[in-house]
């Protein structure tokens, strides 16, 4: 099956290449901005070029731009056109530069998620990238880099950054050129303090990237991946036969939400065996046999993947809802969360403010007639899961290992809207949580 991606090397983005359907964001100009993570989950804003405002760049970003050591960045370009099949491409890519930046001989190297963008901001905007710092600034770096990114003209962009010990920091860029190997082009430019934008420079874009506002939407990223991963083409025609609007019958409908480890697989069959309702699942069953293989891609192509998975079980809930309740145990809501946090880098500052569009469900997908958020404290989560010793996906192991993911997540949850998020304190014994499920639904679906 065609799942995991294998490393190549020389690192060639051709072999990624596809037929281009779909229609996402325009491409843009070379960015002269960047957004670095801190430690901490920070974010510094530092601008490169003439336009910039002129102070120096923020202490803790210059500290790891310049001296000790040498930095390098590698941003993913978008292809002439930005539609799906650039996007879906870049973001394979990037992947795969993340795993061949921790092989040897880079992996001494400390890594950081680096974001580019454009001054102005709007859809399209932003290249994924890296900051590669390497402590000793050895000559073995950067020839390992060449080595690396091999001769595909529309691989990524390598800067070089160079500094004093005043603080002041500039940026070479390097390009192959054809029979002269690497050369660094054009002027050396100073990298300055940036403002921060308003919003995370990657929020314009979650709409095309993994928070799909429709169903078409995420089917143009799966039609990208077709040459690739052929189960998308299973998953497509799944998706094909559900209608374009499902419509609810006269039963409640109760999506179940929650962090792994809350209770949720619990508390939905308790709670369906009580109600004599029908319990569904998202992904549904028809596709979750292809689980691991979108789980291992890129957040695009995964988010793609379980919003369609969506779309499948809201023509499921069509066809129960005639008959009784329906349970869900997960559905758009936790899409959306993990997409979110996953793509917004930085801390809980950086999410997107309450009300933002994000938010809102999607205008084609089946809405639920009550969304229940069951929570526990960090403390229990943990013990339950050490309890059971479950399987995980990539996205439920970053829950344990970092907890400002997991915040990310969980407020992305309680800023939900239309329908919002009920939320359910999940930490009393089972009994007692069943019965509390149970009055929030008698008190909203009567």
């Amino acid at each position: 099956m065609a799942s995991a991606l294998r490393p190549r090397s020389p690192l060639l983005l051709g072999r990624l290449s596809g037929p281009r359907r779909g229609a996402c964001a325009p491409a843009m100009a070379p960015p002269h901005r960047f957004a670095l993570e801190l430690p901490g989950c920070t974010l510094a804003h530092f601008a490169v070029g003439g336009d910039a405002p002129g102070a120096l760049p923020d202490p803790r970003a210059a500290a790891l731009l310049g001296p000790p050591g040498r930095s390098y960045s590698l941003c993913v370009p978008l292809a002439p056109g930005g539609d799906c099949a650039a996007r879906v491409r870049a973001a394979r890519l990037h992947q795969r530069l993340l795993h061949q930046l921790r092989r040897d001989p880079l992996r001494r190297c400390r890594l950081r998620p680096l974001l580019c963008y454009g001054p102005g901001g709007g859809a399209g905007g932003v290249q994924h990238g890296f900051l590669l710092h390497d402590p000793s600034d050895s000559p073995d770096t950067r020839r390992a880099l060449f080595s690396l990114l091999g001769e595909s003209p529309e691989g990524p962009r390598l800067g070089e950054f160079v500094g004093d010990a005043r603080l002041q920091v500039w940026q070479r860029l390097w390009e192959l050129r054809d029979g002269a190997g690497w050369r660094q082009v054009g002027p050396r430019e100073r990298v300055v303090s940036a403002p921060e934008p308003a919003l995370h420079p990657v929020v314009p874009d979650l709409p095309s990237s993994g928070v799909f506002p429709h169903r078409e939407a995420a089917r143009a990223v799966l039609e990208a991946c077709i040459p690739f991963i052929p189960e998308a083409q299973a998953v497509l025609d799944l998706v094909d036969q559900c209608p374009e609007q499902a419509q609810k019958g006269k039963f409640p409908v109760i999506a179940i939400e929650g962090l792994d480890a809350t209770g949720k697989t619990t508390v939905t069959q308790s709670v369906s065996d009580s109600l004599n309702a029908v319990l569904l699942k998202s992904p549904p069953a028809c596709i979750s046999q292809w689980r691991k293989i979108f789980d291992d891609e890129p957040t695009i192509i995964r988010r793609a993947f379980y919003s369609l998975g969506n779309y499948i079980v809201a023509s499921e809930i069509t066809k129960e809802s005639t008959k009784s309740p329906v349970i869900v145990d997960r559905y758009w809501h936790s899409t959306a969360a993990y997409a979110i946090a996953t793509e917004v880098t930085g801390g809980l500052q950086h999410l997107p403010p309450a009300h933002h569009p994000i938010y809102q469900w999607p205008r084609d997908l089946l809405k639920p007639d009550l969304v229940l958020l069951l929570t526990v404290s960090p403390e229990e989560r943990m013990h339950r899961i050490e309890r059971r010793g479950m399987e995980r996906t990539r996205e439920e192991a970053e829950l344990e290992a970092n907890s400002i993911f997991r915040q990310k997540v969980e407020v992305s949850y309680q800023r939900m809207e239309n329908p919002c998020c009920h939320v359910v304190d999940a930490s009393p014994s089972r009994e007692e949580v069943l019965q509390m499920v149970l009055s929030v639904i008698q008190n909203n679906c009567n």
